[in-house]
């Protein structure tokens, strides 16, 4: 079997719209996480319908973010991601690809909050430890376009390590759970900056 792409590349307007819908990207995250597996399991997993669960992986299958898995029969043939992690640009001079990418990113912070909500309504019931451990804080911090970039790259490297994590099993130490960790970082037009005061 050959190994997946690290990361896929969406840069068609079309494509950033049709991966902006929150089923895709669950769809897309699952099958990351649990994949492979048929619309008939898609549809267990997010409680949308079988017929929904389809469509949305034959869109998916269209821009190139998932593509059918070997074996399986008929309606039963597996689906998996063909990458570990989406990108898109942060930037475009292409109106179009800007306005895409904007509503992609938007969505998905949209999708991530949510869960994050969730997370934090059920974490009483968590283990002590896990709770002790789960974060939630933000820090204030003056940078340049340059150093914000270069803390984005060292979070990345830091994060590396432990993303094989995700895809070869026999790597994980006892007591290794799945653990989303979201990076954002934004300049922050809310806060007075002195400059402006000046």
């Amino acid at each position: 079997m050959t190994e997946q792409p690290r990361s896929i590349q969406l840069t068609d307007p079309r494509a950033l719209r049709a991966y902006a819908h929150p089923t895709r990207m669950t769809l897309v995250g699952l099958l990351r996480s649990k994949g492979p597996f048929t619309a008939t399991r898609a549809a267990a997993l997010t409680g949308e319908s079988v017929a929904s669960c389809s469509y949305h992986l034959r869109i998916l299958a269209k821009y190139g973010l998932v593509e059918q898995a070997p074996g399986g029969k008929g309606r039963e043939k597996p689906w998996q991601a063909t990458a570990q992690y989406t990108e898109w640009p942060g930037h475009s001079e292409d109106p179009a690809v800007a306005e895409a990418a904007d509503a992609l990113s938007g969505a998905a912070i949209q999708l991530y909050f949510q869960r994050v909500l969730r997370a934090v309504e059920n974490r009483r019931t968590l283990p002590r430890e896990w709770q002790e451990a789960e974060q939630y804080g933000d820090s204030l911090l003056y940078l340049t376009p340059e150093e914000l970039a270069g803390l984005g790259r060292q979070m990345e490297e830091l994060l590396r390590p432990y993303e094989e994590r995700g895809t070869n099993a026999a790597r994980r130490p006892e007591g290794a759970r799945p653990v989303s960790v979201l990076r954002i970082a934004y300049l922050d037009r809310e806060t007075p900056d002195e400059e402006e005061g000046e």
